[in-house]
């Protein structure tokens, strides 16, 4: 795809008939239309194929109505049903690029994150804090393609939203700091990142709470910055502060699908959908990593998070892999006389090896392997 569009021109939702054509998301002139709502125009066929790919095969027809004013449209009826149909375009947008994003798309995130970015301009005007989320994503999708330059401008227009208005809620801020901790990660201003991630934290512990896996974000994010730094013991410290509010909430989590298993009345939803689950498994697979590398092995953190990993993948459905983190975690447990996971560990162990099932004679199916052959195949078993 050609050079990323830029924010600073943002075309309009709707505009007069007649007028120049422009593309769809460089704004340069035009010269192809889209032939199903003949209202969308590209300079090429890459930014075409690019933004049907990206958004516009969703959201084709919902912007005929926009685009073609009518005389209802004009009055105050059809001025409140323009405004509903602006929103659902805002969420489906906001919905895809969130989705693209999740599954590391981000070519094809940026069409979406840049119409999000364009409808909410049309409908809330383009000086107003509620804009913040829609910058920040387009920004998280450029710094995927490595535009930092391009990432540094949309949040700078962020950062002016967000000074503006003394009022802005914590979260705002908190996402906001967020953003550019990881845009001075990327350019190697670790300084500057870590000022922006220690503000990520207080926002969003005065935001979730100090025990929130929001919160847990923020310092994990710290930490990977002090490792770069070479700052070996206060990375130890925050991972170790990580895995203590992850295993509260996994285990709280867990709990409560055990009773769900038991009680069929009570409705078990986990807290986080399937991208969150893959950014939770690379944090605690991450801190595991580091834990084993490490030549002063801490049996207890090892434990720890392994029990946090087995618990993540049981709650995905997952219980190989379930028994392979578990038997990881009940390995280190038992180097500490007495340790106080060592029961929990083995409780969860028993109840994914209950759940195992024999295949069925002729289904072609091999036997489950041992956990031993899964810790060989998914991580290493801890060594003392």
């Amino acid at each position: 795809m050609d050079e990323q569009p830029r924010v600073s021109r943002i075309l309009p939702l709707a505009f007069p008939r007649g007028g120049d054509k422009l593309c769809e998301l460089c704004q340069e002139r035009a010269h192809l239309q889209c032939d199903r709502c003949r209202l969308t125009f590209y300079c090429n066929a890459e930014h075409q194929q690019a933004d049907w790919v990206g958004i516009h095969q969703r959201i084709c027809q919902l912007l005929v109505p926009i685009r073609t004013p009518t005389a209802f449209s004009l009055q105050r009826d059809g001025q409140i049903e323009m405004q509903l149909k602006k929103a659902e375009l805002i969420e489906i947008c906001r919905s895809v690029a969130r989705r693209k994003l999740s599954e590391r798309k981000h070519q094809e995130a940026v069409p979406a994150a840049q119409f999000y970015l364009r409808c909410s301009i049309d409908v809330l005007g383009p000086s107003t804090v509620q804009l913040v989320p829609s910058h920040l994503l387009l920004a998280e999708a450029n710094m995927g393609l490595g535009n930092l330059s391009l990432v540094a401008e949309i949040l700078s227009q962020a950062e002016w939203l967000v000074l503006k208005s003394p009022g802005c809620g914590h979260a705002v801020r908190q996402q906001l700091h967020r953003s550019l901790g990881h845009l001075h990660t990327a350019t190697g201003d670790l300084e500057a990142a870590l000022l922006n991630f220690a503000n990520d934290v207080y926002f969003a512990s005065e935001e979730f709470g100090l025990e929130s896996t929001v919160t847990s974000d923020g310092y994990f994010l710290m930490a990977d910055v002090f490792a770069k730094q070479g700052k070996i013991s206060i990375t130890r410290s925050l991972y170790s502060t990580v895995a203590h509010i992850w295993h509260h909430h996994l285990s709280k989590l867990l709990k409560t699908h055990i009773e769900s298993v038991q009680n069929p009345d009570v409705m078990f939803e986990p807290s986080y959908d399937q991208g969150r689950q893959a950014e939770v498994d690379e944090v605690l697979g991450t801190m595991l990593e580091f834990e084993q590398d490490d030549s002063r092995k801490d049996p207890a953190q090892v434990a720890l998070v392994a029990h946090c990993l087995a618990m993540l993948w049981f709650l995905k459905g997952d219980n190989l892999k379930a028994l392979g983190f578990g038997s990881v975690a009940l390995q280190a447990s038992q180097l500490i006389p007495n340790h106080d996971l060592t029961e929990a560990v083995q409780g969860l162990l028993q109840l994914v090896q209950s759940l195992q099932t024999e295949p069925h004679p002729g289904s072609g199916l091999s036997a489950q392997p041992s956990p031993e052959d899964v810790l060989h195949q998914d991580s290493p078993s801890f060594q003392p």
